[in-house]
């Protein structure tokens, strides 16, 4: 924000929402009965536990049978697997807690009650848990052909409506409806602002909601009867220029690591959007200073830039060809 005072104050922004998925691999029943149960080892030979039987071999078969479940000729076999696995994890998990003392028996309930709560969860349940490491991550259906479903959290993201610049991030930690967002991103939009937000434009998804405290939220609809040819061409315009927030939402995702977030727990949700979204103002902020370097109306000033830039690079090759002389 401070990088672009005037720029990050404009009056009129653009709020879009999208997934920022968690590094995880593809939630099955399979995998996280499977991965529960190594768990489960893990902590029996911590605490120093022998227990009645491991079932490794057994295991081993099932996790092959399940790498074929949508076969329709495996299904059957596959959904046994499954069954059985789940009902390991279960003997296991029991076993041990015969042998915890009361001190182990407090210490871990919390993972415990966690694994109880996947054995049970059922294929129409929700909050499902999909990931043991990060279990408060939820499933998003975003329509795309290629990707039904993306695991991670919702994050909103607020740009203003001429320059582009990101004012606002806000990850959430429950998959609410777009329109149930609003206030909390415009908040968050509002929060370094010297002036309020007086519009904001959004897509169909955030259809509900008129207003969120004095922010008008604009929607695209079908033309009024009583709306003019210049007001139409001014909404047409309005809401064309709304999609410029998607490509500012794709350059987040692939050149400034929110695609796939790989720090820990739902606090590193929202750092690593906040960081992507710095980024992005960072990198508009060169493009102008390397503009305003390279691109300066005085020509004398732009040879003596050149020419500095000229002797730096000059320089730094020099040191190079030093150090190598030196390590040679």
């Amino acid at each position: 924000m401070a990088l672009h005072p005037e720029a990050s104050n404009e009056s009129h922004v653009i709020i879009d929402s999208t997934a920022q998925e968690k590094h995880i691999t593809y939630p099955t029943d399979g995998k996280l009965a499977i991965k529960m149960i190594h768990a489960l080892h893990k902590i029996a030979k911590r605490e120093g536990i022998a227990l009645r039987r491991t079932y490794l071999k057994e295991i081993k078969e099932h996790r092959i049978t399940l790498r074929f479940f949508r076969h329709p000729k495996k299904k059957h076999k596959a959904r046994s697997a499954m069954k059985r696995l789940r009902t390991i994890a279960g003997i296991v998990m029991r076993d041990m807690q015969r042998s915890f003392t009361l001190e182990q028996i407090a210490f871990y309930a919390e993972q415990f009650s966690l694994y109880t709560k996947v054995l049970l969860q059922k294929r129409s349940d929700k909050d499902k848990i999909y990931s043991l490491h990060e279990p408060h991550i939820y499933a998003m259906a975003k329509g795309k052909d290629h990707k039904s479903y993306e695991f991670g959290v919702k994050a909103s993201v607020v740009t203003t409506y001429t320059h582009g610049i990101v004012v606002g991030a806000v990850a959430h930690e429950s998959n609410e409806h777009d329109s149930k967002t609003l206030k909390a991103v415009l908040t968050h939009a509002s929060t370094h602002r010297h002036t309020p937000i007086q519009r904001a434009t959004c897509d169909r998804g955030y259809r509900g909601i008129k207003e969120v405290n004095t922010t008008h939220i604009c929607i695209p609809g079908i033309h009024l009867k009583r709306d003019t040819k210049e007001e139409k061409e001014h909404k047409r315009k309005q809401f064309r220029r709304r999609a410029a927030i998607e490509p500012t939402i794709g350059h987040l995702k692939h050149d400034h690591r929110m695609a796939r977030n790989y720090l820990k727990g739902f606090i590193g949700d929202q750092i690593n959007l906040l960081m992507a979204a710095c980024a992005w103002n960072l990198k508009k902020w060169m493009n102008l200073f390397i503009h305003a370097l390279f691109l300066a109306k005085d020509y004398r000033q732009m040879m003596v830039s050149i020419g500095y830039m000229k002797l730096y690079w000059s320089v730094w090759i020099w040191l190079g060809l030093t150090q190598r002389e030196s390590r040679l």
